[in-house]
């Protein structure tokens, strides 16, 4: 199996100099504090974070191929209404996994894929306006039941298919996955008589991409999801078995943390250089923010911590960031994402030989301007004193991503072990939710909504 690769030379004052590059001493203090706290996470493994064996549920694998094989060619569309976790990682999949230009020919039997994660009337209404509901199966995703964006979108498309189709014909449309015994969707599911899939126990939505909730789609527009199980396998065994030093997600983990609480670079940037990896720097911009940043340290005081996510896609954010990230304030630390062999080799003509311009192109290939350019923007970075670690791919298919999302997994729950914070909540966006909640009307939030409104009495400013 391939195996990605962490580099962090370029984060080491050895390489970028003092004061924002790492010593290496004070990176190898850390290997005792992340020893024990992978043990911390670890520990947990199967009570309340059972998603770290996610890659070894094959019972759960077989479940979800037999269900996309059952119904291949039965369908154009798979739609996922969900939101968070419940999107960003089926979307993830899907542009790393699959041919860029999939939705637009999609190959023999296999669907489109649409992850409509947003209530925006406008992108729903034109939805409806362009896309048959017959040729679609609707996938809702929701644990709880109650997330309000995901089941007012389930509402609507639920009516449109049963006018279209009928109350029993819609049925084979919808496919839910959902918590096992409680919440709001289960027992609609069994009054409806839906397919289903199960969210496991231990499985937030930021750490969900490896369950039914990433699988299920992923195996509908035909990804190989055993190999994404594999992959992740082998990093779990990996970075159980290997010391601090030799383990890429301490590591990275260790990094992280100095470099915000050391370094003062309260900026990540995952640098993604592969139009098919863009989308997992938007996964993981989640993973980490959700997860570490907090207003409460585990014992109750108030901290305020943790990273600012940025994305970023190479070449294009050359002409767009990399000013800033060379000469702006040094705030930021980078993460490379680079894959060592294509899928294509494509070779630049012979032209214009007589122009000092283009004449040093002919003849190379789109690959060695690419790597060009992704050397180019690392070397300036360098050379400007920014941080920066490659995690390198040696080519992107199933087995490597599955490696990819474990790893960053794992390291944002060790994270969460330094920065002293609970990696696996999120009150402040449960704080937005009950909000919501309360401003639409829904029953036990009464109270909330007459503090919303006696807070509202400030007159508005507006130009």
């Amino acid at each position: 199996m391939d195996r990605i690769q962490l580099d962090y030379t370029h984060i080491l004052a050895d390489s970028i100099g003092a004061p924002h590059g790492l010593d290496e001493q004070s990176l190898m203090a850390l290997a005792a504090p992340s020893m024990a706290a992978l043990a911390a996470v670890q520990a947990r493994r199967t009570t309340d974070l059972r998603w770290l064996d996610l890659p070894h549920q094959d019972e759960m694998l077989d479940e979800i191929v037999a269900y996309a094989a059952s119904v291949r060619g039965q369908f154009e569309n798979v739609v996922v209404l969900g939101i968070g976790g419940s999107a960003l990682g089926p979307r993830a999949l899907h542009t790393a996994l699959n041919s860029p230009y999939h939705d637009s020919q999609p190959p023999a039997d296999l669907p489109r894929l649409h992850v409509l994660d947003n209530v925006d009337p406008d992108w729903i209404g034109e939805f409806l306006a362009h896309v048959d509901p017959h040729t679609c199966l609707f996938n809702v995703i929701s644990k709880s039941g109650s997330t309000a964006e995901t089941m007012s979108q389930f509402l609507i498309f639920q009516k449109v298919l049963i006018e279209a189709l009928g109350q029993e014909e819609h049925k084979r449309h919808v496919v839910v996955t959902t918590d096992g015994s409680h919440g709001v969707l289960r027992p609609i599911v069994e009054e409806e008589g839906y397919a289903s899939f199960v969210v496991p126990e231990g499985v937030g939505g930021r750490f969900s991409v490896l369950s039914p909730v990433g699988l299920l789609s992923a195996a509908l527009v035909g990804i190989d999801i055993r190999g994404l199980a594999a992959g992740a396998a082998d990093m779990d065994a990996r970075c159980k078995q290997a010391p601090f030093e030799e383990n890429p997600a301490l590591v990275y983990a260790a990094i992280q943390w100095l470099m915000q609480s050391e370094g003062d670079k309260n900026i990540a940037v995952t640098f993604a250089y592969s139009q098919r990896l863009r989308d997992l720097a938007d996964w993981y911009a989640q993973l980490l923010a959700e997860s570490i940043g907090k207003r409460l340290s585990r014992d109750g005081q108030e901290v305020f911590v943790g990273p600012t996510p940025v994305r970023a896609v190479g070449v294009t954010d050359q002409h767009s960031q990399v000013q800033l990230y060379a000469e702006g304030p040094a705030d930021k630390w980078f993460t490379f994402l680079s894959v060592e062999n294509s899928d294509h080799t494509i070779t630049i003509p012979k032209a214009y030989s007589d122009r000092d311009a283009l004449a040093y192109l002919g003849g190379r290939t789109l690959n060695d301007l690419f790597e060009a350019e992704r050397e180019g923007t690392r070397i300036a970075l360098t050379e400007a004193g920014r941080p920066s670690v490659d995690v390198i791919f040696p080519k992107v298919n199933a087995a490597t991503v599955g490696q990819y999302l474990y790893m960053m997994e794992l390291a944002v729950a060790v994270m969460g072990e330094h920065y002293g914070v609970d990696a696996f909540d999120q009150p402040g966006v449960e704080a937005g939710k009950i909000a919501a909640y309360a401003l639409m009307g829904r029953s036990g939030f009464e109270e909330r909504r007459q503090e919303i409104e006696a807070s509202s009495g400030t007159t508005a400013k507006r130009i």
